[in-house]
């Protein structure tokens, strides 16, 4: 698996894929460079006359409702619409779900126009799926990622979607295929903005990965393990920030064979 996922990481590097992200405000700085980092091409573009085209250009789309507003919602809808007539992958970040009627009903519309990997902390996965009445905390998580394992089921049998719950342990699965990660550092959760990088990143891997399980899990992984090697050696989340995406940008093939630590439930 070591082997494996490294291929997938250095194929992101060697064929640099152009990813357009629809993100939040907040954001949109650390998404960009976090895609740079891992050898991707960002275009952070939003407007309506762009949206027909942009995504026939770009080998993925990310989608983060953040900070939702009328205008960018439109934006995604229209992005979207092209992507999947294009056949190119996208991946939705469900920011807050749960938290508001319009994030919700924004989010029923984008979840019907099937996601290939939909990645969210555990409150939001089972907000999404409508699981159970999970209260979310900002972006925050009250949950831990192996209650959301039915929710995420019940996301990938209605839309066919990857999903990927993160959290202190990372959960991806496909079907009956999972994948359980167990890296990073409590001091990324102190950074604005790590979770919705990991989605970027994710949208990086699967624009040149065929198998979009692994893609993800490749992609988390890679966050991960870079967040625990990158924490080991600053003093707070402001040089962690920095730290971070020095060590996405050069991780080594030992650094990461020998930090990864995963489990999966097929070979």
């Amino acid at each position: 698996m070591k082997e494996l996922l490294w291929r997938h990481i250095a194929t992101v590097r060697k064929k640099s894929p152009l990813v357009q992200s629809i993100t939040n405000y907040v954001v949109m700085n650390n998404t960009a460079n976090a895609l740079l980092a891992v050898g991707a091409s960002p275009i952070m573009a939003h407007a309506h006359p762009e949206m027909k085209q942009m995504p026939a250009i770009c080998q993925a789309l990310v989608i983060n409702i953040g900070t939702l507003d009328e205008y960018w919602v439109e934006s995604m809808l229209l992005a979207i619409k092209s992507a999947n007539e294009h056949k190119k992958p996208w991946i939705l970040d469900p920011v807050g779900a749960g938290a508001t009627a319009y994030r919700d009903t924004t989010l029923v519309d984008l979840l019907h126009l099937k996601p290939t990997v939909i990645r969210g902390n555990a409150s939001e996965i089972m907000a999404l799926a409508r699981y159970n009445k999970a209260q979310t905390k900002g972006v925050d998580s009250t949950a831990q990622s192996e209650e959301a394992i039915d929710a995420a089921r019940y996301l990938f049998d209605k839309f066919g979607a990857v999903v990927c719950i993160s959290g202190k342990t990372d959960i991806i699965l496909s079907g009956d295929k999972q994948m359980s990660l167990y890296n990073g550092d409590e001091l990324m959760t102190k950074v604005t903005g790590l979770g919705c990088a990991a989605t970027a990143i994710i949208g990086a891997f699967i624009a040149v990965i065929e198998n979009k399980l692994e893609a993800a899990a490749a992609a988390m992984v890679m966050l991960g393990v870079c967040g625990e090697i990158a924490a080991k050696n600053v003093n707070g989340p402001g040089s962690l920030q920095v730290a971070l995406l020095d060590k996405l940008y050069n991780l080594t093939e030992a650094e990461f064979k020998d930090n990864l630590k995963c489990s999966t439930n097929y070979e």
